[in-house]
């Protein structure tokens, strides 16, 4: 029969050892560890190193050691550990354990080494310092061995846990955080998560939207392909709709949201099945397609106002072509100038629109290339107001520079489209007359040069598009004004190739000053 003793130490050992193994908290681990180790060892000073993934080792717990103690330990330790090699040469492994001793306390007289091994690879050491020198029994060693084989099972335990539980925040993270909203539902369609930006995009808070049924929460205004329920009557997943991709459902339409207001949204629903086919859960990723509509829509203004721009040219160009060839009339030399400039005019009207096509077109395929050169925008404003002061009866355009206005470094005929963009849009958008100014400030760093008016305006939404590829103000002037929405959108690019920015002020009824600054 055993001595009282060692049945004490094996019950101990069953009880510290069941402890650990139901401890999946790393750091709790280690203590528990430790502090057996000590106990059982009659030990007064301990540590725990741990295997990282490059092979070193690195002290993770401690009893008895001064925190500042710990580098210089990971040192010795680093050095131990790399010159032992594959085989741990006894004499070399006590000498280096006496000199880690000596330096933590003097009093410390023996050491015991223990490899927490998990099939045969080491998870971590287990170092245990005591100032009375012991025998230590093989059954004892036994005991122990299996301590420590408990130890690196609980400790590789832990590890794992742990290495899950962080995957597992990082997820709750990636979702939580997501541009788009996330949704997951049960297999009845009730809500069991919900992220932030879906509480934004619905109006529901995750409070509220936990537990309710999707559809309380998803209120369709307007449902335009697909339905989650729908499909599922029909057999989702396992029977998909012809238009559906495999395994997922994409439903889109306009949402109504909490507050009343409505947001295009499409939806795409991931299945989860478990080991019997069964639906379990639904993933649903939901993304705001608003400004993809207004995209598309704006691109389908564009290419019928395209069309209608492109047409009028051709077919003046045509008319009058055609008339002026005619066989059987004898036409004043003062018509054929007349008509002639028609078609010059026409012509240069459709280069400048293909130009601004083709231009639009080379800025979505690479960045916009300038022809540097010392340009001066108080002459170059002056030679636009001149030329558009021709083309006008009701508008006076007039310059307010400072006499001493400097030179830029630019490309000048770019710079020329910018002004003369802005000039013709203060025209187009004050049909009753008035004065346009064009004028420039200077500062230390750069020059900012305005085109002001006082005509219609522009609201303070359409003042976030407004220099948006293919966007034109809505309105009933815009409608009867020529204009592909291409120009604002270039000059935006222009000024900002050269390093500047662009920018409106403006009011409906009260005019509008359009600013564009660029760097000395």
């Amino acid at each position: 029969m055993l001595p009282d003793f060692r049945v004490r130490q094996r019950d101990f050992l069953l009880e510290i050892s069941r402890a650990m193994t139901a401890q999946l908290d790393l750091e709790e681990v280690l203590r528990l560890v430790l502090k057996a180790s000590i106990i059982m060892l009659g030990g007064e000073v301990g540590l725990v190193a741990l295997r990282a993934s490059n092979d070193r080792y690195a002290i993770r717990a401690t009893i008895g050691v001064d925190a500042e103690r710990v580098p210089d330990l990971n040192t010795r330790l680093d050095e131990l550990v790399s010159n032992a090699g594959q085989s741990i040469d006894r004499d070399f492994l006590n000498v280096k354990l006496k000199q880690m001793a000596v330096s933590l306390n003097r009093k410390l007289r023996q050491s015991l080494f223990l490899p927490l091994l998990i099939a045969g690879e080491p998870v971590g050491l287990l170092i245990i310092f005591r100032s009375q020198t012991l025998e230590t029994t093989e059954n004892e060693f036994q005991i122990l061995q299996s301590f420590a084989d408990q130890a690196a099972i609980a400790v590789h335990n832990a590890q794992l846990y742990a290495r899950i539980d962080q995957e597992r925040q990082r997820l709750a993270a990636l979702v939580e955080y997501s541009a788009d909203g996330v949704m997951f539902l049960d297999s009845n369609l009730r809500i069991l998560g919900f992220n932030r930006a879906l509480e934004r995009m619905t109006g529901w808070s995750v409070q509220d939207a936990l537990g309710q049924d999707q559809d309380t929460v998803i209120s369709w205004k307007k449902l335009e392909k697909n339905d989650l329920r729908a499909a599922l009557d029909d057999g989702w997943p396992w029977r998909l709709p012809s238009d559906a991709p495999a395994e997922t459902l994409y439903v889109e339409g306009d949402l109504l949201r909490r507050d009343g207001l409505t947001l295009s949204i499409g939806i795409t629903y991931a299945p989860l099945l478990g080991e019997d086919q069964k639906l379990v859960n639904i993933i649903a990723n939901v993304r705001d397609i608003t400004h993809f509509r207004r995209a598309q829509e704006m691109q389908n203004v564009f290419i019928s106002t395209i069309s209608h721009e492109l047409k009028t040219p051709v077919a003046l160009i045509k008319g009058y072509a055609g008339t002026l060839r005619r066989d059987d009339a004898e036409w004043d030399p003062q018509v054929i100038r007349d008509g002639l400039a028609v078609i010059e005019d026409e012509s240069d009207r459709l280069t400048g629109l293909i130009e601004n096509l083709l231009a639009a077109s080379k800025l979505r395929a690479e960045r916009m290339r300038l022809d540097i050169s010392d340009v001066w925008l108080d002459k170059l404003a002056a030679q636009v107001v001149e030329r558009f002061q021709t083309q006008t009866q009701k508008h006076t355009l007039q310059l307010d520079f400072p006499s001493d206005f400097p030179f830029v470094q630019g490309d000048e005929i770019r710079l020329r489209q910018v002004l003369d963009n802005l000039v013709s849009n203060a025209l187009k958008y004050s049909p009753e007359g008035g004065i346009i100014t064009v004028g420039g400030e200077v500062d230390d760093k750069s020059v900012t040069i305005f085109v002001h008016d006082s005509g219609v305006g522009i609201s303070e939404t359409d003042q976030e598009h407004i220099f948006d590829r293919f966007f034109r103000v809505d309105g009933t002037l815009s409608r009867k004004t020529q204009g592909t929405g291409l120009g604002l959108y270039l000059a935006k690019a222009i000024i900002e190739a050269h390093g500047g920015t662009i920018r409106v002020q403006s009011k409906p009824g009260t005019g509008s000053t359009f600013y564009f600054t660029v760097p000395l």
